[in-house]
């Protein structure tokens, strides 16, 4: 059994204008980075045994700030990137829909098992950040670990850890800087927390990722 916190990103420009990520380069913006330190703080004093993070730049700020104040080294692994958007990436949505009307819909309305040209479905980034994290949880057995990831993946979890099905939507906010710990015992997922961010009450944090990738 391992148990898992899961850290969505603090706040990027992007987010906050609604500008496609995908797998793009990305920085926390000054409110991400107040989140980042809040999230740091809340888990100065949490034992934890491993620190790992998405290898793009904004899961790996947000890391930083965590490894700053614990001195964990931070294992990256792209695993853990959020969805790869191929064309649609650094798009507007309203760029996305008249450039790419195609793609765009397959991105808007969430379809499974139609990849983005240039990029992946959202069915091959639930298989690989699913494998990801049960390959974690094998390599520290009864540990906690702190995973730093993005909103997509965290859906993907989500929905594994309560068996939502794809044909349902997803009925949780997916904040940035917020906490939500899953516990994986062999093959079976468990949902212990979701959306903690007590620590952000004085800062803030978006919930609404749709749209926001």
């Amino acid at each position: 059994m391992a148990k898992l916190i899961l850290i969505r990103h603090g706040e990027t420009e992007w987010n906050a204008t609604g500008r496609i990520q995908g797998h793009r380069p990305v920085s926390l913006n000054e409110r991400g980075q107040q989140q980042a330190q809040a999230v740091a703080h809340r888990l100065k004093n949490e034992p934890f045994d491993a620190l790992y993070s998405s290898d793009l730049k904004r899961t790996v700020q947000t890391a930083d700030a965590i490894a700053n104040l614990t001195h964990h080294p931070i294992h990256t692994d792209a695993r853990l990137r959020e969805w790869d958007l191929g064309i649609l990436s650094g798009l507007t949505r309203a760029e996305a829909e008249t450039q790419h009307p195609n793609a765009y819909a397959i991105y808007n309305d969430s379809r499974v098992n139609d990849p983005i040209p240039n990029g992946e479905s959202i069915h091959n980034r639930y298989t690989r950040v699913t494998t990801c994290l049960e390959e974690i949880s094998a390599n520290h057995p009864n540990q906690t670990i702190i995973i730093i990831t993005h909103g997509g993946p965290l859906g993907d979890c989500y929905r594994r850890a309560t068996n939502l099905s794809f044909d349902k939507p997803l009925d949780v906010e997916l904040y940035n800087g917020g906490i939500n710990i899953i516990t994986i015992n062999n093959s079976t997922w468990t949902l212990d927390t979701w959306g903690d961010i007590d620590h952000l009450k004085d800062i803030g944090s978006m919930g609404d990722w749709e749209g926001r990738k």
